[in-house]
């Protein structure tokens, strides 16, 4: 899917941002916000993954009890 994202990415960037015919016109989002969605998906994706999150231990110092 990455791939593919990357891919549509690279084509917009080589397109024009807008077109117009006799059959009507088109705009395509502006290209920081097609990286934006893309790093928005790369977290969402991050965040899914089991056994990199943070841990949280408590810690007992040796002493006299």
């Amino acid at each position: 899917m990455a791939d593919e994202l990357d891919d549509v990415i690279r084509t917009n960037a080589e397109g024009p941002k807008s077109a117009s015919g006799d059959a009507g016109s088109m705009q395509q989002q502006s290209i920081p916000d097609q990286i934006a969605a893309d790093r928005y998906l790369a977290s969402k994706k991050a965040s899914r993954s089991k056994g990199m999150g943070i841990r949280l231990t408590k810690v007992v110092p040796p002493g006299a009890a």
